[in-house]
């Protein structure tokens, strides 16, 4: 089961109270105090795992503890600090505050670390307290409390590429055979009820990953069909293949389909659809009006974008499309600097 959306509970672990203890050994009438100072309560991690690939964990498990420190002691011995409390979810998860929706947090590299909540401070025994004018304090701290939150997780794949485009326009297809994604394959509208990632080998090493989004229809963006629930897993993509089925058997106009996607797009989030797009016409093995290809082909001209026609079935058309999607990638790879995560930045949960 695919979950890309959690809330969570977190809490710090709370500090251990300070002791009032004096020291009672033999030969030492005055001893004086002892108490020990309460340990701190454990802090709350949330780390970025590429091994992790849902939300899935966190639906069930929601609450996550940090231990709380142990209480002082007698003897100046200070009490044990809490175990602090780790949460892995996967890379590309976002951290929003629920009641503000601010962006906390997002995940974009593996074994990133964000300290979410600070555990409580231990209390100061009675020791602690003693001057050369108050010998005898009785009196200790008690430990405070650790933070507590309520987050909103939500995932947004990572991918170079994203494919989009109308219910059976071939996009399981088509990653199942430029990649070893395996998505389930059929003909009928919404085959595909989850995101897939496909990585593309293009050999020396070198590969992209391919998102495959579940199909759109006209008025995605409030919620008809699948709806826009799953167009954020685009919203990190540098380049969307739109997939238009122009085979006479869909019964369907390729423009119209083109045109109302990019609406869907556009009203969704206008930098997406400004994204670079290429359009890409399928299942020209099925076809048998040569003049619904050649409109197309118009039509995204007019969009000065680029037009590729092939057939997943055959073969037809993909090496030459994976080629120059390739290109695409590596060019926008080079253009992006590389994000260095401030101290500041890694500790802005206490601040919160």
């Amino acid at each position: 089961m695919f979950i890309d959306r959690a809330k969570i509970q977190i809490r710090g672990g709370h500090g251990g109270n300070g002791v009032t203890a004096f020291r009672r050994e033999k030969f030492v009438p005055r001893g004086g105090p002892s108490g020990g100072d309460g340990g701190r309560g454990g802090d709350v991690w949330i780390i970025a795992d590429q091994s992790v690939n849902t939300l899935l964990h966190l639906r069930y498990n929601p609450l996550h503890v940090a231990g709380r420190g142990l209480h002082g002691e007698g003897s100046n011995r200070s009490g044990k600090e809490g175990a602090d409390a780790v949460v892995r979810v996967p890379v590309g998860t976002q951290i929003f505050d629920p009641n503000t929706n601010e962006l906390l947090f997002d995940f974009e590299e593996d074994g990133q670390r964000w300290l979410a909540a600070h555990g409580g401070r231990g209390g100061f025994g009675n020791a602690h307290f003693a001057t050369s004018t108050n010998r005898a304090p009785r009196y200790h701290q008690e430990g405070s409390d650790g933070d507590e939150f309520e987050l909103q997780l939500e995932l947004k794949l990572l991918a170079d590429v994203g494919l989009v485009g109308f219910p059976n326009a071939g996009k399981s297809t088509f990653i199942s055979t430029v990649s070893a994604a395996k998505p389930k394959i059929a003909d009928y509208p919404f085959t595909t009820l989850e995101p897939n990632l496909g990585v593309v080998d293009l050999g020396d090493f070198r590969t992209f990953v391919i998102a495959d989004i579940p199909g759109l229809i006209e008025g995605a963006h409030e919620g008809h069909g699948l709806g826009d629930r799953f167009l954020r897993h685009v919203e990190r993509t540098s380049l969307l293949l739109h997939l238009v089925d122009v085979s006479s058997a869909s019964g369907r106009d390729p423009v119209s389909d083109y045109e109302v996607i990019n609406r869907e797009l556009a009203a969704y989030d206008p930098q997406l659809g400004a994204r670079d797009q290429i359009v890409v016409a399928t299942k020209i093995d099925a076809l048998d009006e040569p003049e619904r290809l050649q409109i197309l082909k118009e039509r995204a001209q007019q969009d000065a974008r680029q037009f590729f026609a092939i057939s997943s079935v055959t073969g037809e058309g993909v090496r030459e499309l994976i080629q120059f999607v390739a290109r695409e990638v590596e060019q926008h790879r080079a253009q992006k600097l590389p994000r260095i995560i401030s101290d500041e930045e890694l500790l802005i949960g206490s601040s919160r």
